[in-house]
């Protein structure tokens, strides 16, 4: 009743092989984008921008890089927060060098630093593997942060070592600086995510993806059968530190203003990356999304019952916060390894069988 595939026939391989082959998957998609880019610009304030829809839609563009590399590709990496240090200074040094040039360009080039940045680190990856790739790349995550803290020219010779960035617009609507508007910050963050999805769902579902998962779920026999694992592992680690970079320019440059490496794209960043992908579920776009929502959604949701309604000190609350994360982690790697993303296929199969669900 609620979800059918019955009637919804296909009559070519093209028409098979889309994105959304279920014609209500496709509408609900359709509906979504209008939501996103039609209403809720319309009805959002500082404060929704700020603590949720900012956080979730950057924070979404990681995963789903991530998400690639690790769940798709099988490499383990915990790099994520250096690789999105690199895209924020990336574009901090092109938005002051070039201060013409469209914000839309310095944010695509940033990702662009950052994939080449990943590849020199990827390279281990074609050695070594499991824990110790995990730990080749924390080295470079260390490295990477100490790199933007010791080199004066990466934060242009600043007393403080802090970087801020500087106002710019996008056909005369500002969306970096103090006067941005929350909607257009919003829909500028809102068009990536939109493009990133988009390209990261057609490239898991055709060639380069099919050659990552079978690096992934065993790289000798995939080499045996013709696969390339230097290609695929490479490939795998460029596409991924692109997104993250994107994601580290616009968390600089949109949503905070002004950065310090050390805090802000530290240890923390990359391991809180790691957890959404886990929780949301490995090697699935959606479950990038769902894990992306929930961590941005619960110290909000925390904040409000926990410390407003219930009055409970927000140290107490912040630390409720970690318990809470670190046991669903545990849950799901026990109870449902796939995360969020297998628990909606389970509920689309219930609605399929409706009203008879076994």
């Amino acid at each position: 009743m609620f979800y059918r595939e019955a009637g919804d026939f296909k009559t070519s391989y093209i028409d098979d092989n889309q994105t959304f082959p279920i014609k209500f998957d496709r509408y609900r998609y359709y509906v979504v984008l209008a939501v996103a880019f039609g209403i809720i610009p319309f009805v959002m304030n500082d404060y929704l921008a700020n603590a949720l829809l900012l956080p979730f839609l950057i924070y979404a563009i990681a995963a789903i890089g991530l998400n690639i590399l690790v769940g798709y590709c099988g490499q383990v990496s915990l790099g994520t927060g250096g690789f999105m240090a690199v895209g924020a200074y990336a574009c901090y040094k092109l938005m002051t060098a070039f201060p013409d040039v469209s914000m839309f360009i310095h944010v695509i080039l940033a990702g662009g630093i950052t994939a080449i940045v990943g590849v020199l680190f990827g390279l281990p990856s074609l050695r070594i593997k499991g824990f110790y790739l995990a730990v080749a790349t924390l080295a470079a995550q260390f490295f990477l942060v100490w790199l933007f803290n010791r080199v004066p020219w990466f934060y242009n010779y600043s007393a403080s070592g802090q970087i801020n960035a500087p106002e710019r617009d996008v056909f005369g609507i500002v969306i970096t600086g103090p006067n941005a508007s929350a909607w257009a910050t919003y829909l500028f963050c809102l068009i990536f995510l939109t493009i990133c999805a988009i390209i990261a769902r057609n490239l898991t579902r055709g060639t380069t993806g099919r050659t990552w998962m079978a690096i992934r779920d065993m790289d000798i026999a995939a080499e045996i059968i013709g696969v390339n694992p230097l290609k695929a592992k490479l490939t795998a680690f460029a596409v991924s530190s692109f997104f993250v970079g994107i994601s580290g320019a616009l968390f600089f440059s949109v949503y905070l203003g002004a950065v310090e490496v050390g805090e802000v794209f530290g240890i923390q960043k990359s391991f809180l990356v790691l957890f959404m992908i886990i929780i949301g579920g490995l090697g699935s776009i959606f479950g990038s999304f769902a894990g992306a929502a929930f961590l941005v959604t619960l110290p909000v949701v925390l904040k409000v019952v926990g410390a407003d309604w219930l009055g409970w000190p927000t140290d107490i609350v912040a630390h409720l916060q970690l318990v809470i994360v670190g046991a669903l982690i545990i849950m799901f790697l026990i109870l449902e390894p796939h995360g969020l993303a297998q628990l909606w296929r389970l509920a689309k199969e219930k609605l399929r069988l409706w009203p008879f669900p076994h």
